[in-house]
């Protein structure tokens, strides 16, 4: 179950690191529209606001590298505390702003968080 644990925290890094190049790269192009919906007029708009959801995605990604990497218990205590911040987030971005955010982020965490204190 380990290893579960690893790929499902690993997989959740790279999604939050996805997340950061679209919402600070990608925003105002093909990729940021499509996720966002929003024309190109909205996107440029609120394009420094999705580079700072951005950055945030990016210290999450950073996070559950950091928990991947070091040595327990700090990395379990600190990978359990990241998957809870993805997991919060991705539950307030589903009630607030598009209910697809609950698939595409909480539930993965929530899928890697179980794997994690199983795994423990």
């Amino acid at each position: 179950m380990a290893v579960v644990a690893g790929v499902l925290v690993g997989l959740m890094a790279v999604l939050q690191a996805y997340f950061m190049v679209l919402e600070m790269f990608l925003w105002d192009r093909t990729p940021g529209l499509k996720l966002s919906g929003f024309d190109a007029e909205m996107a440029v708009a609120t394009k420094p606001l999705a580079a700072n959801q951005g950055l945030y995605n990016g210290f999450l990604a950073a996070g559950l590298v950091w928990g991947l990497i070091a040595d327990d218990p700090v990395g379990f205590q600190v990978t359990v505390f990241f998957l809870l911040c993805v997991l919060i987030a991705g539950i307030y971005g589903a009630i607030t702003a598009n209910r697809r955010i609950l698939i595409a982020q909480a539930l993965p965490a929530a899928l890697g968080l179980v794997a994690v204190l199983i795994a423990r």
